[in-house]
């Protein structure tokens, strides 16, 4: 009699993280098919505190190139990819 409660709350246990954390893969990933860039900037100059720069194609999540710029600041600012210097980076990025 023990030995059966004892495997069901187990059994419960286990249910229960494995619905948790397969509920947090499955927002995760409903996250990621859609654009991240709602507001897009138009910079003239390149931005000096630029820590990072993130390309990321077009594809069925998105139907925009977008461009996410990192500053050292930790914010995170979406960018043309028409943009001159921006284009100039993305250039240099991809010929490496």
């Amino acid at each position: 009699m023990m030995f059966a409660k004892m495997f069901c709350v187990t059994l419960a246990i286990f249910l229960l993280y494995t619905t948790v954390t397969e509920g947090m893969s499955l927002a995760r990933s409903v996250s990621e098919l859609r654009c991240q860039c709602i507001n897009v900037a138009r910079p003239e100059k390149p931005i000096k505190d630029m820590k990072s720069l993130e390309l990321i194609p077009s594809g069925p999540h998105c139907k925009n190139t977008e461009v996410i710029i990192t500053l050292k600041s930790g914010s995170k600012v979406c960018v043309d990819p028409s943009t001159p210097w921006v284009e100039k980076i993305i250039k240099t990025i991809l010929e490496r």
